[in-house]
Protein backbone atom coordinates (compact mmCIF):
# COMPACT_ATOMS: atom_id res chain seq x y z
CA UNK A 1 0.00 0.00 0.00
CA UNK A 2 2.83 2.24 0.62
CA UNK A 3 4.06 1.77 -2.86
CA UNK A 4 0.49 2.78 -4.27
CA UNK A 5 0.46 5.81 -1.70
CA UNK A 6 3.77 7.03 -3.90
CA UNK A 7 2.26 6.54 -7.12
CA UNK A 8 -1.53 8.36 -6.18
CA UNK A 9 1.26 11.53 -5.23
CA UNK A 10 2.41 11.67 -9.02
CA UNK A 11 -0.69 12.71 -10.03
CA UNK A 12 -0.13 15.99 -7.58
CA UNK A 13 -1.13 19.19 -9.66
CA UNK A 14 -2.79 17.52 -12.31
CA UNK A 15 -5.97 15.07 -11.23
CA UNK A 16 -8.51 17.89 -9.55
CA UNK A 17 -11.36 17.90 -9.37
CA UNK A 18 -10.46 14.34 -8.89
CA UNK A 19 -8.81 12.74 -6.12
CA UNK A 20 -4.84 10.79 -6.12
CA UNK A 21 -5.31 7.62 -6.95
CA UNK A 22 -2.75 5.14 -6.82
CA UNK A 23 -2.62 0.95 -7.54
CA UNK A 24 -0.55 -2.25 -7.31
CA UNK A 25 -1.44 -6.13 -8.83
CA UNK A 26 0.65 -7.94 -6.58
CA UNK A 27 1.14 -12.22 -7.23
CA UNK A 28 2.72 -13.98 -4.15
CA UNK A 29 4.39 -11.44 -2.51
CA UNK A 30 5.21 -9.56 -6.12
CA UNK A 31 4.38 -6.20 -7.29
CA UNK A 32 3.53 -7.25 -11.18
CA UNK A 33 1.65 -4.19 -12.10
CA UNK A 34 1.40 -0.51 -11.24
CA UNK A 35 -0.78 2.73 -12.34
CA UNK A 36 -1.39 5.85 -11.18
CA UNK A 37 -4.47 8.46 -11.92
CA UNK A 38 -2.02 10.51 -14.26
CA UNK A 39 -4.40 13.98 -15.44
CA UNK A 40 -7.80 14.48 -14.90
CA UNK A 41 -10.00 12.94 -17.53
CA UNK A 42 -7.33 10.30 -17.98
CA UNK A 43 -7.28 6.74 -17.15
CA UNK A 44 -8.17 5.74 -13.48
CA UNK A 45 -5.37 3.82 -11.40
CA UNK A 46 -7.13 0.89 -11.15
CA UNK A 47 -7.54 0.75 -14.88
CA UNK A 48 -4.01 1.62 -15.88
CA UNK A 49 -2.73 -1.24 -13.20
CA UNK A 50 -4.83 -3.66 -14.73
CA UNK A 51 -3.86 -2.62 -17.98
CA UNK A 52 -0.14 -3.44 -17.97
CA UNK A 53 -1.21 -7.23 -17.86
CA UNK A 54 -2.74 -9.78 -20.81
CA UNK A 55 -4.03 -11.77 -18.40
CA UNK A 56 -4.79 -11.27 -14.28
CA UNK A 57 -2.81 -14.66 -12.69
CA UNK A 58 -5.28 -16.46 -10.29
CA UNK A 59 -4.76 -15.30 -6.56
CA UNK A 60 -3.67 -11.99 -7.59
CA UNK A 61 -4.34 -9.39 -5.10
CA UNK A 62 -5.36 -5.34 -6.11
CA UNK A 63 -4.10 -2.38 -3.35
CA UNK A 64 -5.52 0.81 -4.07
CA UNK A 65 -5.58 3.89 -2.17
CA UNK A 66 -8.83 4.81 -2.29
CA UNK A 67 -12.11 3.10 -2.99
CA UNK A 68 -12.58 2.03 -6.89
CA UNK A 69 -15.40 4.28 -8.03
CA UNK A 70 -18.64 2.08 -8.77
CA UNK A 71 -20.80 4.58 -10.82
CA UNK A 72 -20.09 5.86 -14.54
CA UNK A 73 -18.77 9.46 -14.59
CA UNK A 74 -18.25 11.59 -17.29
CA UNK A 75 -15.45 10.24 -18.39
CA UNK A 76 -14.52 7.45 -17.22
CA UNK A 77 -16.29 3.91 -16.64
CA UNK A 78 -16.49 2.39 -12.68
CA UNK A 79 -13.53 1.14 -11.42
CA UNK A 80 -15.38 -1.77 -9.48
CA UNK A 81 -17.04 -3.11 -13.09
CA UNK A 82 -13.66 -3.11 -14.45
CA UNK A 83 -12.32 -5.26 -11.49
CA UNK A 84 -14.72 -7.52 -11.60
CA UNK A 85 -14.35 -8.21 -15.50
CA UNK A 86 -10.70 -8.88 -14.58
CA UNK A 87 -11.20 -11.16 -12.14
CA UNK A 88 -9.29 -10.42 -9.23
CA UNK A 89 -11.35 -11.57 -6.35
CA UNK A 90 -8.90 -10.16 -3.31
CA UNK A 91 -9.08 -6.16 -3.07
CA UNK A 92 -7.88 -4.18 -0.01
CA UNK A 93 -8.56 -0.32 -0.10
CA UNK A 94 -6.93 2.25 2.09
CA UNK A 95 -9.97 4.94 2.22
CA UNK A 96 -13.75 5.58 1.26
CA UNK A 97 -14.12 8.02 -0.93
CA UNK A 98 -15.88 10.88 0.41
CA UNK A 99 -17.53 11.67 -2.55
CA UNK A 100 -21.19 10.73 -1.95
CA UNK A 101 -21.67 9.80 -4.92
CA UNK A 102 -19.02 6.94 -4.22
CA UNK A 103 -18.93 6.61 -0.80
CA UNK A 104 -19.83 2.62 -0.11
CA UNK A 105 -20.76 2.01 -3.25
CA UNK A 106 -17.66 0.26 -4.98
CA UNK A 107 -17.13 -1.82 -2.38
CA UNK A 108 -20.64 -3.00 -1.92
CA UNK A 109 -20.74 -3.88 -5.66
CA UNK A 110 -17.38 -5.87 -5.08
CA UNK A 111 -18.49 -7.52 -2.19
CA UNK A 112 -22.00 -8.69 -3.67
CA UNK A 113 -20.09 -10.49 -6.75
CA UNK A 114 -18.13 -12.15 -3.69
CA UNK A 115 -14.90 -10.09 -4.04
CA UNK A 116 -12.92 -10.47 -0.62
CA UNK A 117 -12.38 -6.11 -0.04
CA UNK A 118 -10.36 -5.40 3.20
CA UNK A 119 -10.61 -1.70 4.04
CA UNK A 120 -8.18 0.88 6.53
CA UNK A 121 -4.80 -0.21 5.44
CA UNK A 122 -2.55 2.99 5.64
CA UNK A 123 -6.22 4.79 5.90
CA UNK A 124 -4.96 7.92 7.80
CA UNK A 125 -2.33 8.59 5.15
CA UNK A 126 -4.35 7.79 2.56
CA UNK A 127 -6.77 10.60 3.67
CA UNK A 128 -3.90 12.81 4.03
CA UNK A 129 -3.12 13.04 0.48
CA UNK A 130 -6.28 13.92 -0.67
CA UNK A 131 -7.16 16.30 2.20
CA UNK A 132 -8.04 19.05 -0.13
CA UNK A 133 -10.27 17.16 -2.29
CA UNK A 134 -11.83 15.69 0.79
CA UNK A 135 -12.57 19.37 1.95
CA UNK A 136 -13.89 20.29 -1.45
CA UNK A 137 -16.32 17.69 -1.81
CA UNK A 138 -17.58 17.55 2.08
CA UNK A 139 -17.97 21.92 2.32
CA UNK A 140 -18.47 22.54 -1.52
CA UNK A 141 -15.29 25.33 -0.85
CA UNK A 142 -11.63 25.05 -1.90
CA UNK A 143 -8.95 24.00 0.05
CA UNK A 144 -7.20 27.31 1.53
CA UNK A 145 -3.57 27.27 1.97
CA UNK A 146 -2.04 31.01 3.02
CA UNK A 147 1.54 31.21 2.11
CA UNK A 148 3.31 34.16 3.96
CA UNK A 149 6.88 34.62 3.34
CA UNK A 150 7.84 37.55 6.32
CA UNK A 151 10.91 38.84 8.43
CA UNK A 152 11.37 37.68 12.05
CA UNK A 153 9.41 41.18 13.02
CA UNK A 154 6.62 40.18 10.68
CA UNK A 155 7.55 42.14 7.86
CA UNK A 156 6.14 40.68 4.20
CA UNK A 157 8.28 43.00 2.00
CA UNK A 158 12.16 43.07 1.57
CA UNK A 159 14.00 46.59 1.87
CA UNK A 160 13.61 48.62 -1.40
CA UNK A 161 16.25 47.05 -4.16
CA UNK A 162 15.31 43.82 -2.66
CA UNK A 163 13.02 41.27 -4.33
CA UNK A 164 12.73 38.59 -2.00
CA UNK A 165 12.35 38.33 1.61
CA UNK A 166 13.34 34.54 1.93
CA UNK A 167 16.25 32.53 0.06
CA UNK A 168 16.43 30.04 -2.23
CA UNK A 169 15.44 26.89 -0.57
CA UNK A 170 12.45 28.51 0.47
CA UNK A 171 11.28 29.81 -2.96
CA UNK A 172 11.84 26.47 -4.38
CA UNK A 173 9.25 24.95 -1.78
CA UNK A 174 7.10 28.25 -2.18
CA UNK A 175 7.05 26.43 -5.85
CA UNK A 176 6.32 23.07 -5.18
CA UNK A 177 3.22 24.86 -3.27
CA UNK A 178 2.01 26.26 -6.54
CA UNK A 179 2.68 23.18 -7.93
CA UNK A 180 0.18 21.29 -5.78
CA UNK A 181 -2.64 24.12 -6.08
CA UNK A 182 -5.03 24.69 -8.62
CA UNK A 183 -4.96 28.26 -8.30
CA UNK A 184 -2.96 31.15 -7.13
CA UNK A 185 -4.37 34.51 -5.80
CA UNK A 186 -2.99 37.55 -4.69
CA UNK A 187 -4.51 40.96 -4.36
CA UNK A 188 -4.11 43.68 -6.75
CA UNK A 189 -1.98 45.58 -4.95
CA UNK A 190 0.84 42.96 -5.13
CA UNK A 191 0.52 42.80 -8.63
CA UNK A 192 0.76 46.46 -8.87
CA UNK A 193 3.76 46.82 -6.52
CA UNK A 194 5.66 43.38 -7.12
CA UNK A 195 4.76 42.54 -11.21
CA UNK A 196 5.16 38.62 -10.38
CA UNK A 197 4.90 36.36 -12.30
CA UNK A 198 3.04 33.74 -10.38
CA UNK A 199 3.86 30.77 -12.58
CA UNK A 200 5.51 27.35 -11.39
CA UNK A 201 9.17 27.65 -12.09
CA UNK A 202 10.55 23.89 -11.20
CA UNK A 203 12.47 21.71 -13.92
CA UNK A 204 10.69 19.15 -15.52
CA UNK A 205 7.32 21.19 -14.69
CA UNK A 206 4.70 22.74 -17.08
CA UNK A 207 1.99 22.99 -14.97
CA UNK A 208 0.30 26.38 -14.95
CA UNK A 209 -2.98 26.96 -12.10
CA UNK A 210 -5.53 29.69 -12.55
CA UNK A 211 -3.79 33.19 -11.60
CA UNK A 212 -6.80 35.02 -9.54
CA UNK A 213 -6.49 38.81 -8.60
CA UNK A 214 -8.78 40.11 -6.43
CA UNK A 215 -9.09 43.61 -7.94
CA UNK A 216 -12.55 45.26 -7.12
CA UNK A 217 -12.19 48.18 -8.98
CA UNK A 218 -9.90 46.63 -11.69
CA UNK A 219 -6.58 48.41 -11.50
CA UNK A 220 -4.18 45.57 -12.74
CA UNK A 221 -2.07 47.09 -15.05
CA UNK A 222 -2.60 45.56 -19.19
CA UNK A 223 1.15 44.97 -19.04
CA UNK A 224 1.82 43.24 -16.09
CA UNK A 225 3.99 40.04 -15.88
CA UNK A 226 0.83 37.42 -15.64
CA UNK A 227 -0.25 37.96 -18.87
CA UNK A 228 3.25 37.55 -20.53
CA UNK A 229 4.38 34.81 -21.90
CA UNK A 230 6.84 33.77 -19.69
CA UNK A 231 3.76 33.21 -17.05
CA UNK A 232 1.82 30.63 -18.93
CA UNK A 233 -2.39 29.90 -17.24
CA UNK A 234 -5.31 31.69 -17.34
CA UNK A 235 -6.08 35.11 -15.64
CA UNK A 236 -8.98 35.96 -13.35
CA UNK A 237 -9.59 39.33 -12.63
CA UNK A 238 -12.26 39.25 -9.34
CA UNK A 239 -14.06 42.76 -9.80
CA UNK A 240 -16.64 44.52 -8.06
CA UNK A 241 -19.26 46.43 -10.25
CA UNK A 242 -17.88 49.58 -9.54
CA UNK A 243 -14.79 48.11 -11.89
CA UNK A 244 -15.79 50.63 -14.83
CA UNK A 245 -17.09 49.13 -17.90
CA UNK A 246 -14.29 50.50 -20.66
CA UNK A 247 -11.39 49.38 -18.16
CA UNK A 248 -13.05 45.37 -18.47
CA UNK A 249 -12.57 45.54 -22.22
CA UNK A 250 -8.97 46.13 -22.51
CA UNK A 251 -8.69 42.57 -21.44
CA UNK A 252 -9.82 41.04 -24.22
CA UNK A 253 -9.43 37.23 -24.76
CA UNK A 254 -6.12 37.74 -21.90
CA UNK A 255 -8.34 37.48 -19.23
CA UNK A 256 -11.36 36.78 -17.72
CA UNK A 257 -13.14 39.56 -15.87
CA UNK A 258 -15.86 38.02 -13.24
CA UNK A 259 -17.78 40.32 -11.34
CA UNK A 260 -18.67 39.29 -7.65
CA UNK A 261 -20.57 40.94 -5.23
CA UNK A 262 -18.78 42.75 -2.43
CA UNK A 263 -18.73 42.96 0.97
CA UNK A 264 -17.37 46.62 2.29
CA UNK A 265 -16.96 47.44 -0.87
CA UNK A 266 -14.37 45.01 -2.29
CA UNK A 267 -14.49 41.71 -3.50
CA UNK A 268 -16.60 39.33 -1.00
CA UNK A 269 -13.70 36.20 -0.89
CA UNK A 270 -15.87 33.75 0.20
CA UNK A 271 -18.18 34.45 -2.80
CA UNK A 272 -15.43 34.12 -5.03
CA UNK A 273 -14.11 30.67 -3.70
CA UNK A 274 -17.42 29.20 -3.70
CA UNK A 275 -17.98 30.33 -7.55
CA UNK A 276 -14.15 28.87 -8.20
CA UNK A 277 -15.42 25.72 -5.95
CA UNK A 278 -17.98 25.29 -8.51
CA UNK A 279 -15.44 25.48 -11.57
CA UNK A 280 -13.31 22.51 -10.13
CA UNK A 281 -10.85 24.13 -8.40
CA UNK A 282 -10.41 22.36 -5.17
CA UNK A 283 -6.80 24.02 -3.81
CA UNK A 284 -6.23 27.62 -3.96
CA UNK A 285 -2.66 29.09 -2.50
CA UNK A 286 -2.95 32.63 -1.76
CA UNK A 287 0.19 34.36 -1.79
CA UNK A 288 -0.65 38.01 -0.13
CA UNK A 289 -0.91 40.70 0.25
CA UNK A 290 -1.18 41.48 3.89
CA UNK A 291 -5.03 42.65 3.80
CA UNK A 292 -5.99 39.86 1.47
CA UNK A 293 -4.17 37.79 3.98
CA UNK A 294 -5.96 39.26 7.38
CA UNK A 295 -9.17 39.51 5.62
CA UNK A 296 -9.31 34.95 4.59
CA UNK A 297 -7.73 34.39 8.05
CA UNK A 298 -10.07 36.58 10.33
CA UNK A 299 -13.01 34.98 7.86
CA UNK A 300 -12.30 31.81 8.90
CA UNK A 301 -11.54 31.03 4.93
CA UNK A 302 -8.28 29.53 5.74
CA UNK A 303 -7.43 25.86 6.21
CA UNK A 304 -3.46 25.53 6.42
CA UNK A 305 -1.43 27.64 6.95
CA UNK A 306 2.64 28.01 5.40
CA UNK A 307 4.70 30.77 7.27
CA UNK A 308 8.04 31.47 6.23
CA UNK A 309 10.52 32.76 8.05
CA UNK A 310 13.66 34.76 7.66
CA UNK A 311 16.20 35.47 9.97
CA UNK A 312 16.59 39.04 9.60
CA UNK A 313 14.82 42.21 10.96
CA UNK A 314 13.80 44.54 8.17
CA UNK A 315 11.68 46.73 10.23
CA UNK A 316 10.48 50.39 8.47
CA UNK A 317 6.85 50.63 7.44
CA UNK A 318 6.31 47.35 5.41
CA UNK A 319 3.53 45.86 6.20
CA UNK A 320 2.16 42.57 8.14
CA UNK A 321 -0.88 40.34 8.92
CA UNK A 322 -2.95 42.40 10.87
CA UNK A 323 -6.61 42.70 11.62
CA UNK A 324 -7.37 39.63 13.42
CA UNK A 325 -10.74 39.22 15.04
CA UNK A 326 -9.53 36.36 17.42
CA UNK A 327 -6.53 34.48 17.92
CA UNK A 328 -5.78 31.35 15.78
CA UNK A 329 -4.29 28.43 17.10
CA UNK A 330 -2.34 26.58 14.70
CA UNK A 331 -2.65 22.49 15.19
CA UNK A 332 -0.02 20.08 14.74
CA UNK A 333 2.70 22.70 13.48
CA UNK A 334 5.88 21.43 11.92
CA UNK A 335 8.75 23.08 10.99
CA UNK A 336 11.33 22.71 7.93
CA UNK A 337 14.58 23.83 7.43
CA UNK A 338 14.65 25.80 4.04
CA UNK A 339 18.36 26.95 3.94
CA UNK A 340 18.88 29.36 6.00
CA UNK A 341 14.81 29.87 6.55
CA UNK A 342 12.57 28.08 8.12
CA UNK A 343 9.08 26.90 6.91
CA UNK A 344 6.44 26.95 9.71
CA UNK A 345 3.23 24.92 8.66
CA UNK A 346 -0.15 23.72 10.31
CA UNK A 347 -3.64 23.37 9.83
CA UNK A 348 -6.71 25.59 11.66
Amino acid sequence: MRRALELAARGRGRVHPNPMVGAVVVKGGRVIAEGWHERFGGPHAEAMAIGRLKKIPAGAKLYVTLEPCGHTGKKTPPCAGLILKSGIRNVVVAARDPNPLVNGRGIRRLRRAGVKVTEGVLEREARELNRDFEYWVRHRRPYVTAKIAQSLDGRLIARPGERWVTGRDARRLAHRMRAASDAILVGVKTVIRDNPLLSVRLPGTKLAPLKVVLDSRLRTPPRARIFGKASPGPVLLAVTSKAPRAARRRFGGRAEVLEVRQKGGRVDLAALLEELAGRGVVHVLIEGGAEVMSDALSRGLVQEVCFFIAPRLIGGEAPRVHFLKETLNVKDPRIISAGKDWLVRGRL
